[in-house]
Parts: structure tokens; sequence; C-alpha cells
């Protein structure tokens, strides 16, 4: 990191930010270190002495590697570090006063989801990296909670998961501190072009779709899945191939179409988030969406589990 001072002081914050923006590593690990002490205070003074200042401190330092870019004012990101930990302590604090915490991931402005800010700047890949050294039991919860749009919360992250509630947040806690020491380590060495990765899988899930109304899924399974491919919902396992193919048959025949809204695609997890579209005649047919979760074996997709999005509340009806 040539040229970056290490003195204290918003000119030396601001140089160290654009250098994050730009996507120099040691430049945000140093701007995490040297706002630790004032980003702990701030946890200290709201939630007190525990373990869910780690917590939150780990968060906080995954929020700012999402959303470094979004810091309009350099020399002013010492404030914003610690609103994040503020912001983050609070909406702790929220859930647990609730019998089901649900809680928003924190979105850049304009609705732009975690993953396209990791696709606009450099940090992407290096954090896409650190990602896959987790364990599938952590890197799951992990990459529902900071790159899906439709399973944020603890409570949809423990019914995609099949696990309580409290195991989201002990995996998560886990997660956090795994990532802390694998982003520094993986830095210096060579990361896959994410945005490559997962230009290719919408065209997959494209190309997916469109075969499988051509009658021609049977292929698309026999290419890409694992002879030993699982199919689960809700953590039970459905049956193999001969399940996958018949549920897609099924509801083809039925009039059900998929399209794909949204794709995160890492090397050994890809989850595909589709839209679920009723026949005309049937609007109630089928939930609103479906997220595809597939984890991979060797570049073969060897397990697949079904999430869908629960149909929306109809509002109450007024007394008469």
């Amino acid at each position: 990191m040539s040229g970056v001072p290490v003195t204290t002081g918003p000119g030396e914050d601001a140089a160290l930010t654009r250098a994050a923006q730009a996507g120099d590593v040691s430049a945000l690990a140093l701007l995490l270190e040297r706002h630790r002490p004032g980003m702990r205070a701030v946890a200290l003074s709201l939630l007190g002495p525990g373990p869910d200042v780690d917590d939150v401190m780990q968060e906080a330092a995954l929020v700012a590697l999402r959303r470094i870019v979004d810091v309009r004012d350099p020399r002013a990101v010492g404030p914003w570090l610690r609103m994040v930990v503020r912001n983050n302590c609070r909406t702790l604090l929220r859930a647990s006063r609730r019998v089901e915490p649900v809680e928003e991931v924190p979105l850049p402005p304009d609705g732009v989801t975690p993953e396209q800010v990791l696709q606009s700047h450099a940090l992407r890949d290096w954090i896409w990296e650190a990602i896959e050294t987790l364990s599938p039991a952590l890197r799951l919860p992990v990459v529902l909670r900071y790159f899906s749009t439709g399973i944020t919360s603890y409570q949809q992250i423990a019914e995609a998961c099949a696990v309580p509630v409290g195991t989201v947040r002990s995996r998560l806690s886990q997660a956090r501190a795994a990532l802390a020491q694998a982003v520094t380590a993986t830095a210096a060495t060579a990361h896959e072009d994410v945005t490559r990765r997962t230009e290719a899988s919408w065209h997959e899930a494209r190309e997916t779709l469109a075969a499988a109304e051509r009658g021609e899924f049977g292929k698309v399974v026999k290419d890409r899945y694992s002879p030993d491919v699982s199919l689960l919902t809700g953590g039970e396992r459905l049956g193999g191939a001969g399940v996958l193919l018949a549920g897609m048959d099924c509801d083809l025949s039925a009039g059900v179409r998929q399209r794909p809204v949204h794709i995160v695609a890492g090397r050994s997890l890809v989850v595909w988030e589709m839209e679920l579209i009723s026949p005309a005649d049937d609007p109630e047919h089928c939930p609103p969406g479906v997220a595809w979760i597939m984890t991979l074996d060797g570049g073969r997709i060897d397990r697949v589990s079904l999430f869908h999005a629960a149909r929306p509340m109809e509002p109450a009806s007024p007394a008469a």
C-alpha cells in the first residue's frame, strides 16, 4: 500500500478511504484498526460488556467491506463507522425484544443489494475468496444473509437451512469471526472473477428453464448434476434426479413458469432466486417465488434445496 499515510487525522482517513474504495485491501484493514476503539466504545455504551459486542464489531466490519464505496465524505469515515456500529446495536436490541427476530440487512441507497455493491468495486473477488474458505454450514447462512434478496432475516434463513433461529445466530457469529481471519489470509492470493461467474450463472439459469420448456430438462440434469443429486425442501430429502425431473414436469404441465430475478454464484454454492408465475386461470396456484439453493462438488450440482417465498398475508377485513 505505497503512498498511503499511516498517521492519524481526517486527511489520513480520507487517503485510506479512497484507497479502500479503489480496492486496496490493506487500506480498509488499517481503517478498521484505527477506528476500532471508537467503534467498540459505541457498542459497549449501547450493549454493555458481553459477547454481543464482539458480534456487532464483526458485523460492522462486514458492512464496511460491502459499503465502503458508499462513503461520500472520506474525511468523515470515522463517524460513518461508528454509525454502522450504532445501527447494528439497535437492530440487535430490537430483535431481542421480539419472539421472531426479523431483521433487515442494511442496504445502500436506492435499493442496491449488497451483491451489487460488491460487483461495483475491486474488493468483491477478495471477499468471495474468503467466503469460500468457510465450512458449508457457515457459508450458507452468510451467503443468504448478505447476498440474497429474499432470504435475509434470521427466521427465513432458519427455514431455508432447516435449523432453529438460535443456530442461525450462532453460525453467523462463528462465520463473522472466521471471515475476519480469512479476509486477511486471502488478501494476497489470486481471486476468481466473480462478475464473470455470476454472468455465466444468469445464462445457465435462463438456459435451464428454456431447456425445461423444450422438454430437455433431463439432458441438463445429466450434463450438469451429479448422478447422486439430492432434492430437499425444509431440510427433508424428497429424492434424487427422478424426483427433480418429475417436479419440473409437474409444474410445467400445470402451466407454472419461473423467471430468474437474482443470482448469487460462488464456486461451491449457487442461489437462483426465481419468480413463480401461476397459470392465468389459477393465479393462486403457487407461492410468489422459490430459491434454488445449490451446492456443487467438482463443478457438478450435488444438492438442490428449494425455499418457497411466503405468500403475502391478506389484510384483515374490517369488522362489520
